[in-house]
């Protein structure tokens, strides 16, 4: 595989991750120093070598609980002198200030890109309910244009939509609730053992299929958790990584493609950007799904983590359900530990980045109690929909 490729001259240096609160007593903005902070020390760096910052959706109706702060905002707090600053809002979802960092680095604009993403819903959520409903989303979220075609018809909420995916993957592959139920399950056994999970009690089976129905297939159970958090990755030029505290964790291969209108349903209600994402992803490495190590997959809604699974070649299209059924191959002792921070089913909806920050925990050795086997070469994605990007990590 070409070394020309640009992810591959960049690492992961450090990481940093606030209190995931729901709500927390803590600014956006107190969130957000507090994570950008750590992920500069964990890099062994300082404010003074920082010299990029990139998040998503950038710098576009800052205040609103979905991005709070951006960019621009961050960078004068903190003091920051970039020669590059990534503060728009177009890009593949909630990894793009990650890949707009990388390749700013490869192209040689800075050596340090501080990235980071901050989210506000659940204290939004205690003053209005509807804040994150499809209904209010602004310009400078999603595309609001097209949501003139949904909600007319009473899509109010994301899983609106995705239930449209579940219920055809049930009526396609045959499909249960009961495989369905082991994405929540898995996630919340992790977050059993994760300090900064929003939700850490048990949850059975029983619980789960009790859980009230929100959008038929999908319950209560199968939506991510709203939460107040920060989490910052900080890039670096690989060269430089080296000389860090940490074992550099490369950027083996990016996956960002979309190569179909963008909507939620005008291909197929069984594939989603994912499966543009996945073979971008594959074809940019000599690696194979069957090296990695733990996945850390998009849970929004419990059935995007089983198309992730299908659309990245993880299992065979259209056997997710077989492959999680029971949940022993996706447990932290199995063949793909998953989501093994309790993703944002129960760890709480960090949106992009806390897959990465989790895959960088696993990788280095620091999971706790949570930690699964050794393992060199990990997988975050991030995105459903229309949205969508997947980063192959390996620990050097």
């Amino acid at each position: 595989m070409s070394e020309n490729l640009f992810e591959k001259n960049v690492a992961i240096s450090g990481i940093g991750q606030s209190e995931v609160g729901r709500p927390s007593n803590r600014t956006a903005m107190q969130l957000s120093v507090d994570a950008a902070l750590e992920a500069i020390a964990d890099a062994g760096l300082t404010r003074e070598d920082i010299d990029g910052i990139a998040c998503w959706p950038g710098d576009n109706d800052n205040g609103n609980p979905f991005s709070p702060v951006g960019p621009n905002a961050l960078m004068n707090v903190l003091g920051l002198k970039v020669n590059w600053y990534g503060a728009g809002y177009e890009g593949p979802g909630p990894l793009t200030g990650l890949v707009n960092g990388a390749m700013a680095i490869a192209a040689g604009l800075c050596r340090h890109v501080l990235v980071f993403r901050t989210i506000t819903e659940a204290s939004a959520r205690l003053k209005d309910k509807t804040a994150s409903a499809l209904t209010n989303k602004t310009v400078g979220r999603d595309g609001s244009y097209f949501w003139q075609w949904y909600t007319p018809f009473n899509v109010v909420s994301g899983i609106n939509l995705m239930a449209l995916y579940a219920q055809r993957h049930f009526h396609e592959y045959g499909t249960t609730a009961e495989q369905l139920a082991q994405i929540p399950l898995t996630c919340r056994a992790n977050a059993m053992l994760n300090p900064k999970a929003v939700f850490r009690n048990a949850m059975t089976m029983d619980d789960y299929l009790a859980s009230r129905m929100i959008s038929s297939p999908l319950r209560m159970f199968d939506c991510d958790v709203h939460c107040d958090a920060s989490t910052a990755i900080v890039l670096s030029r690989a060269d430089l990584a080296c000389n860090g505290p940490n074992a550099p964790i490369r950027l083996e291969a990016i996956g960002s493609a979309l190569h179909q209108p963008w909507s939620w349903d005008q291909i197929s209600l069984t594939e989603i950007a994912c499966f543009d994402v996945g073979r971008m992803l594959w074809s940019r490495t000599d690696l194979k799904p069957k090296d990695v190590g733990s996945a850390q997959l998009y849970d929004g809604f419990s059935i995007l983590t089983m198309l992730w699974m299908e659309g990245l070649g993880l299992c065979p299209r259209g056997e997710s359900g077989a492959f999680v059924e029971g949940g022993q191959r996706i447990a932290r002792g199995g063949h793909l530990p998953l989501n093994t921070n309790g993703g944002q089913l129960s760890g709480g909806r960090t949106h992009g980045l806390g897959y990465v920050h989790e895959a960088c925990t696993q990788l280095w050795g620091r999971g706790g109690e949570r930690q699964v086997a050794p393992h060199e070469v990990a997988i975050a994605a991030a995105g459903g929909g229309p949205l969508g990007a997947s980063v192959l990590l390996v620990k050097q």
